[in-house]
């Protein structure tokens, strides 16, 4: 009888065993920029109860205050959550004492990952930048601009072609021809981003700033469908950033409308990266904010209805905490509050990496 428990105890223990999941292969770390709770939950009402959000087993919150300031910018939010250490406003991985800070994306480039990201503003504004650029104000677009064309990226997908050109820079200098001469295949259009099949892409989808959703089309969903299928070529695995950028834009307008469009399009996306999580099985899904925009509060509404009264009580960011959402191997490690510098450590120690 002793040897018929101890077999169950033992299968029921290799079973959990098993069960338990691995270091993660991929990340996919998503930021819904100037989305804090009140976002979140005016999608779910717009959507009538039914969110992505939801899908989510483990929840935390994150502080976001700078180095300098109470209430952050995206510039030094988005480098406290990509390099692990709070800086002033507007510095983009950039400590407060002038040295350069390694972001995730390059630590994961030094593991022999694959690495992009796919954003609805332009390519070289304040979040995607924290990812790969190095300067003390993220206004100095010329040199942002031309570290993206410098950079060990594989993809990348967004608005802002202008920047590239000769025309419109105080340098003179052309990042469009160094991308090129590094054997990037630079595309304008959705279809033309979907049948390249170069070995670094970059999708320079706008001129200037993508119009507000819905109206720029799925510049998001199939930017991100895309980098999916370019980065898991490679065996290693693939650190992949995408940002809900106009999140943050409805709130600065306090327009309603444009913040439910914009966190529902997030929403979209978010689906369609824990679809792939799930299939794969071997990816770790990241949702948060660098900070809240607007000071959204909804004092009533209707979620059969799908409606909601707002009040925006400024027009700039706010202090407040964000939600910090997680799926995936290491999932458990984000729940909680957290300051938002502590989310790069976590993933430095989930996937085996030295600080």
């Amino acid at each position: 009888m002793k040897k018929i428990h101890l077999f169950i105890a033992f299968s029921l223990i290799t079973l959990l065993l098993k069960a338990q999941p691995s270091m993660p292969k991929n990340i996919i770390f998503m930021v819904g920029d100037g989305m804090g709770v009140a976002q979140v939950y005016a999608s779910i009402v717009s959507m009538k109860g039914q969110s992505n959000f939801e899908r989510f087993p483990y929840i935390g919150f994150s502080k976001t205050y700078s180095y300098s300031d109470f209430t952050t910018d995206s510039g030094a939010g988005g480098t406290a959550l990509f390099t692990g250490q709070k800086v002033n406003n507007k510095a983009i991985a950039m400590s407060p004492d002038g040295k350069p800070l390694t972001t995730l994306l390059e630590k994961a480039q030094q593991q022999g990952l694959s690495t992009g990201f796919v954003v609805s503003t332009i390519v070289n504004c304040a979040t995607p930048a924290s990812t790969y650029a190095h300067v003390s104000n993220r206004d100095k677009f010329d040199s942002i601009t031309l570290q993206l064309s410098q950079a060990q990226l594989d993809f990348f997908a967004g608005g802002g072609a202008m920047y590239f050109k000769p025309s419109n820079r105080k340098d003179g200098l052309s990042p469009i021809d160094t991308l090129i001469k590094r054997g990037w295949d630079i595309v304008y259009t959705l279809d033309d981003m979907a049948k390249s099949d170069a070995k670094k892409i970059g999708a320079l989808l706008t001129e200037g700033y993508p119009a507000k959703y819905p109206e720029r089309g799925d510049i998001l969903a199939k930017g991100v469908e895309k980098a999916i299928k370019h980065l898991s070529r490679k065996e290693n695995g693939f650190v992949l950033m995408i940002e809900g950028s106009q999140i943050d834009y409805g709130g600065h307008d306090t327009t309603l409308s444009v913040v439910v469009n914009e966190v529902v399009e997030f929403d979209k996306v978010i689906g369609m990266v824990l679809d792939y999580a799930i299939k794969d099985g071997e990816t770790l899904v990241i949702v948060t904010a660098d900070h809240e925009t607007g000071g959204l509060t909804l004092p009533s509404g209707n979620i059969k209805e799908g409606t909601m009264q707002a009040i925006f009580t400024t027009t700039n960011h706010t202090g407040v905490m964000v939600p910090v959402f997680a799926y995936g191997p290491g999932a458990n490690n984000f729940v909680g509050i957290m300051e938002n510098e502590e989310i790069y450590p976590k993933i430095l120690q989930i996937m085996g990496w030295e600080k």
